[in-house]
């Protein structure tokens, strides 16, 4: 249309072909043949669309085949605000651990309590948070109750819910896919799956936006150089030309995604890599430690990184989250196609669009309400109460719509508690109580978050009054994400899980079925009860 400035042309990039297949492969090109995949590799893929995804590549899991690893995970501890008043961590809005423990247990496998991060449970799911008013990036809500699984104890669910965005006056988008074709790579669930899940959000991109892919596995290649999205047929063929082979080079691939990312960015505009894998990096960058510090320092350039995990038997669980969470990225796992649609479609604008970074939560707990505290969950991600006020340190971020949600447990003056002593001070004594103490709060909730492209934080703070409303008296939502944490707890067998039962997180847990548009808290239940058989 006239007056409409014409669009830039996209800078020029060499395509480097994609690198040669290893012909160990032996069916790999029969497996994954360009075009769209063979009907029964289909079949298996769009099976988790009812349910049934689990059964895609089932046949690799086999005895000296599983190389998955998973971070040890230690729950926090109960703490005594007079020792220990402040606490703080990093908000996640990840998901992978919740639809990865989905797969294991559709796959009628044990799940391993270090592959349950509590809080990615419990954000897997939304919650009917008051939205931010104003210019505010997120709102803050908080709730106390009744504890479930210790009826002396209380519960504080602290929720933030992002600023929506209204995808069609979003920023200009440009991703830039890094994906696996590595040999491990030829099984349904990884990437035929893979390549159906970004036609999803392909298909929902605008004619502005940018897609650029790089593949990896024994070597790295430019498969299409940065296209607009009004081209998506272009698109779409160089995604269906796509086949697996080789060993892993993700150093290297990661190298090259990111200069292909400098080199298209968009100021003002939303910038990513997003890394598709198995998890199954043995080749490239010499070191952990060097691949981390390239993802930190690309970061501070404006160019985020995401990572989609497919597939099971070589997943690296630990190793992903790092990465993601250095580079200021999402982190999630596609078990199957109704998953993808989640994370793509459903929750695009939060996957892509950042609201705010570096969002830090720190809770100042009034000893004469409090007794001790735990928070539920976030074990990898606390941090030193000095961190909160320092601008330089790293937390999470939030995007678009997204709900963010934080479980303390409380132990009331008087409530019997079980935790160890230390010998009293020599050289000091405890500090006096202030008069603030007798105000009745029995916290303060602290935040502190930078704009998206920002270098200083700004200061939230919100007291919280416990009124004593029992269980009963809260709302569904509450008693919902209470059931979550409560189920975390038994899959992990928690030392803290007290009198935690299945049965009690199924009925804590129905009531919040009421608002299931997508029926995402109806499948919750029926997790709980394969958890109930695989976990004994």
């Amino acid at each position: 249309p006239s007056g409409v400035p014409a669009r830039p042309p996209l800078p020029s990039t060499a395509a480097v072909a994609p690198p040669p297949r290893d012909r160990r492969a032996g069916s790999v090109r029969t497996a994954l043949s360009p075009g769209a995949p063979p009907a029964e590799v289909r079949r298996q893929v769009q099976a988790g669309e009812g349910g049934a995804g689990d059964r895609a590549g089932a046949d690799f899991r086999q005895p000296g085949h599983d190389r998955e690893a998973y971070g040890s995970l230690v729950d926090n501890p109960f703490r005594r605000p007079a020792d220990t008043p402040l606490s703080t961590f990093s908000i996640d809005v990840d998901t992978a651990s919740y639809s990865n423990v989905r797969r294991m247990l559709r796959q009628g496998r044990r799940v391993p309590p270090d592959a349950v991060r509590i809080e990615e449970l419990i954000n897997y799911f939304d919650y009917a948070y008051e939205p931010p008013s104003g210019d505010e990036p997120f709102s803050v809500n908080v709730e106390t109750g009744g504890c479930p699984w210790e009826p002396a104890h209380r519960l504080v669910r602290i929720g933030l819910r992002g600023q929506d965005v209204d995808l069609d006056m979003r920023p200009a988008t440009s991703l830039v896919f890094l994906i696996d074709v590595s040999g491990s790579m030829n099984q349904a669930n990884k990437l035929p799956l893979l390549k159906e899940s970004l036609r999803l959000l392909i298909d929902r991109l605008n004619a502005d936006d940018r897609i650029g892919m790089v593949v990896y596995a024994g070597a790295a290649g430019v498969v299409l150089p940065p296209t607009y999205c009004d081209e998506k047929q272009t698109i779409l063929d160089a995604l269906d030309r796509l086949s697996a082979g080789g060993s892993t080079n993700g150093g290297e691939g990661i190298e090259l995604a990111y200069r292909l990312a400098a080199e298209h960015f968009i100021e003002g505009g939303v910038n990513r890599v997003i890394l598709c894998t198995d998890g199954d990096f043995n080749v490239g960058v010499s070191s952990q430690g060097d691949l981390d510090r390239l993802i930190e320092e690309k970061r501070t350039s404006g160019v985020f990184l995401s990572i989609l995990g497919f597939g099971h038997g070589n997943w690296q669980d630990d190793r992903m989250e790092t990465l993601s969470n250095k580079g200021n990225g999402n982190f999630a796992y596609i078990d199957s196609l109704r998953e993808a649609k989640k994370v793509l479609v459903r929750e695009m604008g939060g996957t892509l669009v950042t609201i705010a970074k570096d969002v830090k939560v720190q809770v100042e707990f009034n000893p004469a309400k409090v007794a001790a505290y735990r928070l539920i969950g976030y074990a990898n991600r606390i941090l030193a109460a000095e961190d909160f006020n320092d601008d330089t340190k790293d937390a999470g971020e939030i995007g678009a719509g997204h709900t963010v949600t934080a479980l303390y447990e409380i132990v009331p003056p008087g409530a019997p508690l079980a935790t160890g002593s230390v010998d009293p001070l020599k050289y000091q004594k405890a500090a006096a109580a202030t008069a603030e103490a007798a105000s009745g709060e029995l916290m303060t909730v602290k935040l502190r978050a930078k704009a998206p492209d920002g270098d200083v934080s700004k200061l939230i703070e919100h007291p919280v009054v416990d009124r004593d409303a029992p269980l009963a008296q809260t709302t569904s939502d509450f008693r919902f994400a209470a059931a979550v944490a409560e189920w975390g707890m038994l899959l992990r067998g928690s030392e803290y899980r007290a009198g935690a039962t299945y049965e009690q997180v199924l009925d804590l847990a129905s009531p919040g079925l009421a608002d299931d548009p997508h029926g995402d808290r109806a499948e919750f239940l029926d997790l709980v009860r394969r958890a109930q058989s695989v976990q004994r």
